[in-house]
């Protein structure tokens, strides 16, 4: 294993048979996934933004743990967890009923739209290179996770989940159970996670992430958010993966529902966003190509909107 190299993401053993596969800045992954052994079979836990990157994901699954994936989970509709499931075609793939009727309403309209724009990506990428700094790392992996969409982009299609269910889903293995679940919408309209209870470890996707500011979007509840993190809190877990950022614990899950808590305040408070500084327990926060400022104030104007 040690021998295996991604340019898409470093793959992390949480503990044996279970894996986090997290996002290499400019790589085609963009959002963390992972795969996890159960015993008779071995699952996948979202499938990145890029086909390149699901394939190097699929690969390694199927190397380390000797058996071909059976089961595929979506966890939330975003295209940096789905649109990879091309390469998992011949796969089990689930997700909740509101992430696939997201997936069906937004992914086919966006994938015609950037499959029809391809030369005006190619520009956008050339006009970037022009002006690049070679020391401007945030726009290097820019451009470099540009082109690998300029990759992924033509023989993209839509694969969609075959398999749905409302509350909770539950994979028995001969080692170890997944237990998958949803408690709403938080990040998304709807967030499933992956929960492990034998080894205490979560797949959290979107709604954790660590040592990075999160993404609120229009439809995100951030009120319904905190609650979930709070419930997630109450399970046994030694070890939480996030949907962006490193292998993190319960104090991040605390650490973020803290956040969302503050943010939520902030936006009440504040009227000019020309006074606004990033509160001292996050200002070593990171984002992924975005300024970090640019990202904190979208969050709270997203919010004051709510």
């Amino acid at each position: 294993m040690s021998n295996y190299y991604s340019s898409h993401f470093n793959l992390e053993k949480v503990s044996e048979g279970i894996y986090a596969a997290i996002a290499k800045d400019g790589g085609g992954a963009f959002g963390n996934a992972g795969f996890i052994d159960l015993g008779d079979k071995t699952i996948i836990f979202d499938t990145f933004n890029t086909q390149q990157a699901a394939e190097d994901l699929r690969n390694l699954a199927e190397s380390i743990t000797s058996k071909p994936v059976s089961w595929v989970i979506n966890s939330h509709f975003h295209s940096d967890h789905t649109r990879g499931n091309q390469v998992f075609k011949d796969c089990h793939i689930l997700s909740s009923q509101t992430t696939l009727q997201q997936m069906k309403e937004n992914h086919p309209a966006k994938i015609a739209e950037q499959k029809a724009d391809l030369k005006g990506l190619k520009k956008y990428i050339a006009s970037l290179e022009q002006n690049v700094h070679p020391t401007d790392t945030q726009k290097l992996n820019e451009i470099s996770f540009l082109k690998e969409m300029e990759i992924s982009i033509p023989r993209l299609e839509l694969v969609l989940p075959q398999y749905t269910f409302t509350h909770e889903f539950t994979i028995f293995g001969t080692k170890r159970t997944a237990r998958i679940m949803t408690l709403g919408g938080g990040h998304s309209p709807c967030d499933s996670f992956l929960y492990i209870p034998e080894d205490e470890i979560i797949f959290m996707a979107d709604l954790l992430f660590v040592g990075m500011h999160p993404s609120f979007f229009p439809y995100s509840n951030p009120t319904q958010w905190e609650n979930i993190l709070e419930k997630v809190n109450n399970l046994a877990i030694q070890k939480a993966i996030p949907g962006h950022g490193s292998i993190g614990t319960k104090k991040d899950i605390i650490k973020l529902k803290n956040y969302i808590n503050e943010m939520k305040l902030l936006s009440k408070k504040v009227s000019n966003m020309e006074d606004v500084s990033i509160p001292p327990a996050y200002q070593d926060w990171t984002t992924i190509n975005i300024d970090v400022m640019e990202l904190f104030i979208k969050n709270l104007n997203i919010l004051k909107e709510l």
